[in-house]
């Protein structure tokens, strides 16, 4: 599936620039940011592997934890964390995702 594929190249190039991240932030915003993105993969995962109404619980959660997310990398840009250019480059897949996530929601729905 697409939406996996892009969520992993999500993870590979933003799991590394948490690295980057001031010390003093790596155990809460740093941390709660990696763990959005990684609740929201496995939210993926679980909606992969189930039908109907749960299969519709788990793509809801993992749309909580992308607009989690989005809130993070809007910190983590706001303090310089990310430059310009790297927040525009993550909202980008961000924004993609929402959008194949969107649809995978509306397609649960009507079935």
């Amino acid at each position: 599936m697409v939406i996996l594929t892009q969520t992993y190249d999500l993870l590979t190039w933003l799991l590394p620039q948490c690295e980057h991240f001031p010390k003093s932030q790596r155990f809460v915003v740093t941390q709660r940011l990696q763990s959005s993105v990684l609740d929201f993969q496995e939210s993926l995962f679980e909606a992969n592997a189930r039908k109907g109404p749960e299969r519709l619980a788990h793509l809801q959660a993992a749309d909580a934890s992308l607009n989690k997310l989005r809130l993070y990398l809007r910190l983590s840009r706001h303090w310089d964390w990310l430059s310009s250019g790297q927040y525009e480059h993550v909202s980008r897949m961000v924004a993609n995702i929402g959008k194949l996530l969107g649809g995978w929601i509306k397609q649960t729905k009507s079935v």
